[in-house]
């Protein structure tokens, strides 16, 4: 799963999300070793002669396309979010990879964990109600997860509530 429930004092849970990256450093690199190769391979057979010139720019164009795509789609997953429950109060900070952090605050006592099987924008959208706001949550995360981290969040809940 990509999140971790910890419990780091007693009726003190830590709850961390991040979004999945599939493809490691090193496998960026292979990825972007093993096409150069390939491309470079129709490339031997015109050496010495002037068309390579003319298929150079082309093949240096598509690797360096690969690379910014590959790139753009590592930044763009640099998201995190990080929510911390206790008795006296729920917070939640998204750190978003472009943009501003984002900080919502409520009282356990009123928030709630919502799962919407259908009709939000995600399949099990997933958001907590409290503080007069209603915030989205591991919007990044697959359906599945969504639900494990939907019946883990509830039970954290209700068992902070009940120590009250």
């Amino acid at each position: 799963m990509p999140y971790t429930l910890n419990e780091t004092q007693p009726n003190r849970v830590h709850l961390r999300l991040w979004p999945y990256n599939a493809l490691a450093p090193r496998g960026y690199a292979m990825v972007i070793g093993m096409t150069a190769a390939t491309l470079a391979m129709p490339l031997i057979a015109v050496l010495g002669s002037p068309a390579l010139w003319g298929l150079l720019p082309f093949a240096l164009l598509a690797l360096w396309g690969l690379w910014y795509a590959l790139d753009r789609n590592y930044r763009d997953r640099q998201i995190l979010e990080e929510m911390t429950l206790s008795r006296s109060e729920v917070t939640l900070r998204r750190i978003n990879p472009r943009g501003p952090v984002l900080d919502w605050h409520a009282d356990p006592h009123w928030v709630a964990v919502r799962l919407t099987p259908r009709g939000g924008p995600v399949e099990h959208y997933l958001t907590l109600t409290g503080g007069g706001r209603e915030v989205e949550l591991g919007a990044f995360l697959t359906p599945q997860e969504r639900q494990h981290l939907n019946d883990d969040l509830t039970q954290v809940l209700i068992r902070l509530k009940s120590y009250a």
